[in-house]
């Protein structure tokens, strides 16, 4: 499941790149800046207690039968009409 969800993620990244079309219009430009010293934020974060497992469970599903009719009449559809 988690390769499927990589690989649809992957799909739809690739196929957002396909549809779009940039070009780009003006180059950059950054500003100088001269930086000196300084001291990052600290932060105390307390996060939640969170307790994850897995427990076997049964589903009942329902059971299905699909009856074919023995002899269809007409053309059988192939996808290349």
């Amino acid at each position: 499941m988690k390769k499927f969800a990589t690989l649809a993620a992957a799909a739809g990244l690739a196929l957002g790149v396909v549809a779009c079309d940039v070009d780009q219009t003006e180059e950059a430009e950054v500003p100088e800046v001269k930086v000196e010293g300084g001291n990052m934020p600290e932060y105390d974060v307390e996060t939640a207690d969170v307790d994850v497992g897995t427990e076997e469970v049964t589903v009942d599903v329902p059971d299905v039968d699909v009856k074919m009719p023995d002899d269809a009449e007409g053309e059988p559809v192939t996808g290349n009409e």
